[in-house]
């Protein structure tokens, strides 16, 4: 660990899952500071300014997910939920209140590292005076600057929805997108239904995945939304 390591922010109370979680990043490239209500997390992030926060949703003073709403009004940095709540409700109402990620408990060490580096990166490009990146997803490469979608190399026509569709999913690449989030950034929430969502992803399918019917890029998440698998 050294003074230019991203600070993570954990806010969990369980002794148990902190100590795992201390043991398991202090070992890589992270700072780790450690909160176990809202109100210390409150603190913490305002005055250590993390660069990622890992939110357990039952806390003792509070809601994990209002403390995300609360964050919202004021930070982007990126929030992955580790909570041992599964109900897709849980998960649609955590994310659609500003959470990157959701992960239930118990979970791997290796795919929460994965999401963590998505999550910073994402982070990274999203900073002020960030040129839109290139993304490159399997034979895919996105290119949002010129709004330009290959295949394998080869031209890929997108209707202009298509493209807003893709577009958003990979600017958060590796991460849950809600229906509610997609309806609100493509369609800006208005005249359009969940239903407007699934049949232009399934004409995307048909153009990006070499098996629409087992797509491997732009997958379900079951009762959720959609992931564009990195």
């Amino acid at each position: 660990m050294s003074a230019g390591d991203p600070v993570v922010l954990l806010v969990e109370d369980e002794p148990q899952m902190r100590r795992f979680l201390r043991a398991s990043l202090s070992a890589r490239p992270f700072q780790l500071i450690e909160a176990t209500s809202v109100a210390e997390a409150t603190l913490l992030a305002t005055s250590h300014n993390p660069e990622l926060i890992l939110l357990d949703l039952g806390l003792p003073d509070g809601d994990g997910i209002e403390l995300t709403r609360t964050l919202r009004n004021w930070s982007r940095v990126p929030i992955i939920v580790i909570s041992a709540r599964g109900r897709e409700a849980d998960k649609v109402e955590a994310l659609d209140a500003g959470a990157d990620d959701y992960l239930t408990k118990p979970f791997g060490l290796a795919e929460l590292l994965a999401r963590m580096r998505v999550a910073l990166r994402h982070a990274r490009e999203a900073a002020p005076g960030a040129a839109e990146p290139v993304i490159t997803v399997g034979p895919l490469t996105i290119d949002l600057d010129r709004r330009e979608v290959t295949r394998g190399g080869a031209l890929v026509r997108l209707t202009p929805i298509e493209f807003r569709i893709l577009a958003f999913l990979a600017r958060h690449a590796g991460r849950i997108v809600t229906h509610g989030q997609m309806l609100k950034e493509v369609w800006g929430g208005v005249a359009a239904e969940p239903h407007h969502v699934r049949v232009h992803m399934a004409d995307l399918r048909k153009k990006l995945e070499d098996d629409p019917a087992r797509p491997k890029l732009l997958v379900t998440e079951l009762g959720v939304g959609y992931r564009l698998r990195e």
